[in-house]
């Protein structure tokens, strides 16, 4: 500790000793520290005037002495000047310590000190102590904000995670994995739902993938607007509509056309998109209608392409006109993608690029392999969205010789 007691009086008396005390008193300013001495054997006690600054006190009233100190500290904090007091008087080297204070009468603005003191020794002996005392109020309080905001971004995460956790575990409670083997004689059926990686994303993406009572197979993927608990709950009531209305028979533009009378009368302030189509196992035919949901892409001999798409609009939109039927059929050795948005939409990239990317790597995707194929495809197309959760089901024909292996 630079011991400034006295500075311009060890230099001397000139214009170097006053230039260096105008400095000396700046850095205390600056620092918001200064010096202070107390004499318990006489009772002096001398501080610079940036002490009267830290304690708020009128230099006209002179130094606190140090009796009077405890006055001004708070009672929390009297065991920390305790110890410094009982350190400096007991030993030889400077020790430090942080304690509160109240400015002016003790019920004024709370203050954080930090103190270092050390023994005033003259020849004769000890004869008292000094120090420095520095305000540190605007750095602790920094620290406490600091502090302050990792809890709450602690809280915030710990939070998000089990918001997460509810409501993956709703989306598993309503949209669960297809109910038995979905393999038919002739077509292998894989589906996958890839949440959103942050929580708050999470949305109303769904698929669905069963036996209808007519023998065909029900095949339908959607996306309900919006996020978080609310999406999750409109898509549930979307999906189940569907899986009743399906019990039917009735075509797929006609189970459309129900669904957006059901999202604009029964569902409101929503949009959702959707593909419904039934797959006829014995024919392979697939007649599927769309509610502003992209076109399924086609990989047939090694090529890919989308497939052309009917008329029809956002469910929900309000719009009176038909949904249009469409018909595919599909050959041994095809493989039929149907997904939403959130596949191939990215805040990074244009949606043709993500379309492109979806379509390259569905060319490396093997019929015979179909689940780990359509990892890969998730992987080769930059995984999960950062943004939007997404369904992707996939429909893969075995080419004859593997039929006939199987």
């Amino acid at each position: 500790m630079v011991d400034v007691i006295g500075a311009a009086g060890l230099l001397g008396h000139g214009s170097d000793a006053e230039l260096l005390a105008v400095r000396l008193a700046h850095a205390q300013r600056l620092g918001n520290m200064g010096w202070a001495e107390w004499h318990p054997h006489t009772g002096e006690t001398i501080w610079s005037d940036q002490v009267y600054v830290i304690f708020g006190r009128d230099p006209a009233l002179g130094p606190i002495p140090l009796p009077e100190l405890a006055e001004l500290v708070e009672p929390a904090d009297m065991g920390a000047l305790d110890r410094l007091l009982w350190s400096v008087e007991r030993g030889s080297e400077p020790v430090q310590a942080e304690f509160r204070i109240r400015r002016g009468t003790g019920s004024g603005e709370l203050r954080d000190l930090r103190v270092v003191l050390e023994p005033l020794t003259m020849p004769g002996g000890p004869v008292g102590m000094h120090g420095v005392i520095q305000d540190i109020t605007g750095r602790r309080r920094a620290e406490r904000m600091v502090s302050e905001s990792r809890r709450q971004l602690l809280e915030s995460r710990e939070q998000a995670a089990e918001e997460r956790h509810v409501m993956l575990a709703m989306r598993d409670a309503v949209l669960p994995g297809p109910a038995g083997r979905l393999d038919l004689p002739h077509a292998r059926i894989a589906v996958r739902y890839v949440p959103a990686e942050k929580s708050a994303n999470l949305g109303g993406d769904w698929f669905e993938a069963a036996h209808a009572p007519d023998g065909r197979l029900l095949l339908a993927v959607g996306d309900v607007s919006g996020h978080g608990l609310p999406a999750i709950a409109r898509m549930a009531q979307l999906r189940h509509a569907l899986v009743a209305l399906a019990m039917t028979g009735r075509p797929a533009h006609r189970l459309l056309a129900w669904l957006n009378e059901l999202v604009m009368h029964q569902v409101k302030d929503t949009t959702a998109t959707a593909i419904v189509g039934h797959l006829d196992p014995g024919t392979r035919v697939l007649t599927w209608s769309q509610a502003g949901n992209l076109a399924p892409i086609l990989v047939r001999d090694g090529v890919a392409s989308r497939l052309a798409q009917p008329r029809g609009v956002l469910l929900g939109a309000g719009w009176p006109g038909p949904y249009e039927p469409a018909t595919t059929r599909l050959l041994p050795g095809d493989l039929l993608l149907m997904f939403t948005d959130g596949l191939v939409e990215r805040r990074t990239r244009d949606i043709d690029v993500g379309l492109d990317l979806v379509m390259a790597a569905a060319r490396d995707v093997s019929v015979r392999d179909l689940e780990s194929g359509l990892d890969r495809l998730l992987a080769d197309i930059g995984g999960p969205n950062p943004e939007d959760d997404a369904c992707l089901l996939a429909v893969g024909v075995p080419a004859c010789e593997e039929e006939r292996s199987g």
